[in-house]
């Protein structure tokens, strides 16, 4: 499944990295702990958060995230936006609670 499919059809908002939303997306990891994220997630993942700071791109980067998905309405720094854009790591956003969105994904890539 692609980013851009997960964008339809949960009707997320894109903030950044349009160019990556033909990426793959392999699973998913919700957290807002920026160290567990590296510890834990991997790549192809969809990670949810609602971390808005330019460390989340860096992480995302490292670990080969497919997307980022903001929750609760949270929108990402400009500085976050710009590295997004560059690495080519699409921001996306959604009012969503983590357990809601999470869920969705969830049955939307195993299912």
């Amino acid at each position: 499944m692609k980013v851009s499919e997960i964008v339809k059809t949960l009707n997320l908002e894109v903030y950044s990295g349009c160019k990556g939303l033909d990426k793959e997306i392999e699973g998913g990891y919700t957290s807002d702990l920026l160290s567990d994220v590296m510890g834990h997630a991997d790549s192809g993942n969809v990670w949810i958060t609602l971390q808005t700071h330019k460390n989340v791109i860096a992480i995302a980067s490292l670990k080969e995230i497919a997307a980022v998905v903001l929750v609760k309405g949270y929108k990402p720094e400009a500085d976050t936006m710009a590295q997004s854009n560059e690495e080519g790591i699409p921001i996306l956003g959604t009012d969503m609670e983590a357990f809601e969105i999470t869920g969705l994904l969830f049955n939307m890539i195993k299912g």
